[in-house]
């Protein structure tokens, strides 16, 4: 997918603006200027949500009750409006979406930030999400049964919370594992079908380095789901929710027989967030002919001129569309020289292109 042009209208400090886009994009400004800004849209554009607060008040204009985005990407047209109470209308070709996932079918994008080492240091949510990216992408099947486990679960936990018998929750068990089993094997292929890409990145990113990535579905795989959902029941019942299940899913990344976070440097574990976006999309695009696009934050962010170089051919090599912020832009220029580069001046929040 390419986002060809981008109009913002009442977004943080940025003046109303129409922008128009290439492959290679790189926005430049001092701090406090308005680049993340930029950025901030576009992803705003893509999955409904902010990269940087949950709230919307903080990305409308403070003298303003809503913000609009409006953009064309590989033909089709996409607006969305937010407003200040929450409420979010976007429309797709001028008609009405029924739900924000529309905007992801259209928009797939990858998100590299200075916070990025979340993914390998935090906690299990944000390498759910990673997996479940790739897999809403390419099988359609997996929006409803996530939906589906999402609802039961949310139903289990009230009735543990209720202190229901386990004759009643027993019900729910069966659907929950129905559906359970059927999520965990779309995530269990996706991994097996996206690691040998994600090596591939690896050896020339981190050469030396022998990474071994591993899913865990959330619960043991020896141990029958239906039979440990009953065996937990006491535990759950006092804890007021669900201890096992796809909602606990992880990702283990390990350098031997090491966690990543523990083994290797800031600039490894950058480079192995970046690995790990990257194959992604090298993956998408091989299977369904998707391209995504790539947002990455503050460039220069524990990243020597060598390595930002890497980084910058392996994203151009993809073939996707890529949005570049940095402080100066001679920091980049040597880089990116060799491409063909659409530069953005950001300063006050009026954005300039060179």
């Amino acid at each position: 997918m390419l986002l060809e042009q981008l109009s913002i209208h009442r977004l943080r400090n940025l003046a109303e603006t129409k922008l128009t886009f290439s492959q290679l994009n790189v926005i430049y400004g001092d701090n406090g200027s308005g680049k993340t800004s930029v950025l901030e849209a576009i992803h705003y554009l893509a999955l409904g949500r902010s990269f940087r607060t949950h709230l919307a008040s903080r990305v409308i204009n403070y003298e303003h009750d809503d913000f609009i985005l409006w953009g064309k990407a590989s033909g089709h047209s996409i607006g969305l409006q937010r407003f200040r109470s929450g409420e979010v209308q976007v429309k797709i070709d001028g008609e009405k979406a029924k739900k924000l996932t529309e905007l992801l079918e259209h928009l797939p994008l990858q998100l590299i930030t200075p916070d990025s080492f979340n993914l390998l240091t935090g906690g299990p949510k944000t390498r759910r999400e990673f997996v479940d990216w790739g897999v809403f992408h390419i099988d359609d099947s997996f929006y409803q049964l996530w939906g589906n486990c999402k609802r039961l679960l949310k139903q289990r936990n009230s009735l543990l919370k209720r202190k229901a018998s386990y004759k009643e929750i027993s019900y729910w068990d069966r659907e929950l594992v129905h559906n359970a089993q059927q999520l965990s094997e779309l995530r269990n292929q996706y991994i097996n079908s996206f690691n040998p890409v994600l090596q591939g990145i690896i050896e020339r990113f981190l050469p030396d380095t022998e990474i071994s990535i591993n899913y865990y579905q959330g619960w043991d795989n020896k141990s029958d789901l239906t039979q440990l959902l009953e065996k937990n029941y006491p535990r759950d019942l006092t804890l007021g929710y669900t201890t096992a299940g796809p909602h606990k899913a992880d990702l283990k990344l390990r350098w031997g027989k090491v966690p990543v976070n523990d083994a290797l440097s800031r600039g490894q574990l950058k480079l192995l967030v970046c690995a790990l976006r990257i194959a992604q999309g090298v993956h998408l695009q091989s299977l369904v002919n998707k391209k995504t696009i790539y947002l990455v934050d503050d460039l220069s962010s524990e990243l020597d001129e060598q390595k930002r170089q890497i980084l910058i051919a392996e994203l151009v090599e993809t073939g996707a569309q890529l949005f570049l912020s940095v402080i100066d832009k001679q920091q980049i220029i040597q880089q990116t020289s060799q491409y063909h580069t659409q530069m953005f001046h950001v300063e006050h929040g009026v954005i300039k292109q060179d």
